[in-house]
């Protein structure tokens, strides 16, 4: 498959300084990824005064798959990786990553609950604890991304950061299960968790007195990057180098819970929008754009609204069945002949529906999209995984199974966080699904909808069977 060809202001954006901070804002489908890959080859070319060995750094496995199967040819002196592969080496290089030392996430659950226990002991009655396990999990996991390294850092982030913790003592609370955890780990040989490890190479860098390996990092996905992560990424190139900013605010799924602003670029000039749509059709983009403008999507900052794309293709269509196995029945049937045209993609929320689908197939007919998967199968045919999986990719149709209103939130998110920010959340995730679809929208249920999708029949066509 070829690079997809040049697409609007695309010159504008290879030709940006090649020293320093530079950001460039998208809508989903405006093309983000192709333009990082191009910005890249523009970067390292050797016949350039400016060119160097250049990083092109994602979030996302499977996407770093998908950018090597797409323009290998067209990136001769860059690197393409994801960030914990570019985080390990380095600590590697600086004697700071040995064998199994990063928690893996049932692990860190484990300390975690571990830690609470210890806590709550001598702090019985808090109302902390009255909160789920889940929810500290996800604050602790907070503080590791904004890099607080002190008690008075967490307490003086800015207080739109944080979630909601109304007392004094919550925090310093929050700070002593923290320190907890890290003895908990540390104790079982873990110097590290997914989220705490850039902080590790944030700091490395900053006294790493070494020539860089990099001139030019650019940051594909961004918006999914952890304020330490694009700190640490900063520090990674020298001072004659530049650092290029690719991200869509509302496509931002991992929650930090931040703005790219407050993660340490120091930007030349105003960022680069682009709000063409080239990937999907009017009609698909419409319910996407609707989606941002429920309330869930309220207070973004640096949200780019898509303008309307001028292609035109079927009304996105919900589907309600009578039961979990119709449902499975319909999206089987649908799979099996779409993919006999182009690609399909069946997305699910999580892993679990994610393996059930995968499961009504029969083996080697389908694609699947994992962190694991080491090369790109096909253009065409059906490919199976969540959404989180299939950020930055596209398929001719998507089918959006299971969203009825008892999953979409998920209930233990509106237990953990409240339903402000599960409804947020979810909203996000969604917005990632139904983007991926080039032309072809099918979304299913086998209850109630849920109450993300906005209830418009001019957008969307519902058909019960």
């Amino acid at each position: 498959m070829p690079l997809p060809k040049a697409i609007g202001r695309q010159k504008e954006v290879l030709y940006l300084p090649a020293t320093g901070h530079v950001a460039v804002l998208g809508t989903a489908g405006s093309g983000k990824t192709t333009l990082a890959i191009l910005r890249s080859a523009y970067l390292s070319d050797p016949a350039t005064d400016h060119s160097g060995k250049t990083l092109l750094v994602t979030f996302n496995r499977g996407l770093v798959t998908y950018i090597k199967h797409l323009a290998s040819s067209e990136l001769i002196n860059v690197t393409v990786e994801h960030y914990h592969r570019f985080a390990r080496g380095y600590l590697e290089s600086m004697g700071k990553m040995g064998w199994n030392v990063i928690a893996r996430p049932e692990e860190r659950t484990a300390y975690i609950t571990a830690a609470i226990t210890k806590v709550a002991a001598s702090n019985a009655g808090h109302s902390l604890f009255a909160k789920s396990p889940k929810f500290i999990a996800e604050e602790i996991r907070w503080i590791a991304q904004h890099g607080c390294r002190t008690l008075t850092e967490y307490q003086t982030a800015p207080p739109e950061l944080p979630n909601d913790l109304p007392t004094a003592t919550t925090l310093p609370l929050l700070w002593q299960i923290r320190e907890a955890y890290l003895n908990e780990r540390e104790t079982d040989g873990k110097s590290y968790d997914w989220d705490d490890i850039a902080v590790c190479v944030r700091d490395q860098f900053t006294a790493d007195t070494r020539a860089r390996r990099f001139r030019h990092v650019v940051i594909d996905e961004g918006q999914d990057f952890s304020p330490a992560m694009i700190q640490s990424l900063t520090r990674a190139v020298p001072s004659d180098g530049s650092v290029t900013f690719f991200g869509d605010v509302a496509q931002q799924i991992y929650g930090s819970r931040s703005s790219w602003r407050s993660a340490g670029l120091n930007l030349k000039g105003t960022p680069w929008l682009f709000q063409e749509n080239y990937r999907n059709t009017k009609q698909i983009a419409e319910v996407a754009l609707a989606l941002t403008r429920m309330p869930f999507y309220s207070g973004i900052a640096d949200l780019v609204p898509p303008s309307a794309p001028k292609a035109a293709g079927p009304l996105p269509t919900l589907v309600k069945c009578p039961s979990v196995q119709r449902e499975a029945e319909f999206v089987v049937q649908q799979a099996i002949q779409l993919s006999q045209a182009g690609s399909v993609a069946i997305l699910t929320t999580d892993h679990e529906a994610r393996r059930y689908f995968s499961s009504l197939f029969q083996a080697g007919t389908f694609t699947e999209l994992t962190n694991e998967m080491g090369t790109w199968e096909s253009d065409s045919g059906l490919s199976i995984g969540t959404y989180h999986a299939a950020k930055g990719l596209e398929f001719d149709s998507v089918i959006l199974p299971r969203l009825d209103a008892s999953r979409i939130p998920a209930p233990d998110d509106v237990i953990s966080f409240g339903e402000q920010r599960s409804f947020a959340d979810a909203a996000r995730l969604l917005y990632v699904g139904i983007t991926r679809a080039r032309q072809g929208l099918i979304m299913s249920c086998s209850a109630s909808p849920t109450l993300l999708l906005p209830d418009r029949p001019e957008l969307i066509q519902t058909i019960a069977i």
